[in-house]
């Protein structure tokens, strides 16, 4: 495997190990808040102070003067991080961390395979293939043993 390979592999490795940290952390702030929409803007306040350092220390900031000339739809992805955010926060309390997030894992695979089989959103084309098809069905199938179990 190429070592750029690796490392990205590696980087997004830590990426989904904080996706149910951030998980059990904010829907326990909603708890001791009893106000999991409340977590959910501290979760941003939080989120957008440190975007806001990356994009002062990356020299990025003047990128953002072209930001009206950008399709509006691709702000929408905004809105399906807060979608998430508060999802994560009400839910996982209720659910459980680990239930609410394989059915996170599970909508992403699924998501990911519409858009790499029909290159959605520009994404380069990845046809589905019998092997890939056969590991969301595993998904689907470990979704019930844990449901059951």
């Amino acid at each position: 495997m190429p070592t750029e390979t690796l490392r990205y592999a590696l980087w997004m490795l830590l990426a989904g190990i904080g996706i149910p940290i951030l998980a059990a952390l904010n829907s326990q702030l909603g708890a001791r808040l009893g106000a999991p929409v409340a977590a959910g803007f501290v979760l941003f306040s939080v989120g957008f102070i440190t975007a806001a350092v990356l994009l002062l220390l990356s020299g990025e900031a003047p990128a953002l003067a072209t930001l009206s000339a950008q399709p509006k739809h691709l702000l929408l992805a905004g809105l399906f991080m807060a979608f998430y955010a508060f999802s994560i926060t009400w839910v996982a309390p209720r659910f459980g961390v680990g239930n609410a997030v394989f059915c996170v894992l599970l909508g992403q695979m699924i998501a990911a395979t519409v858009i790499d089989q029909f290159g959605l959103f520009g994404a380069a084309i990845h046809t589905v293939s019998l092997t890939r098809a056969a590991g969301i069905a595993a998904m689907v199938a470990g979704l019930a043993m844990i449901q059951r179990g």
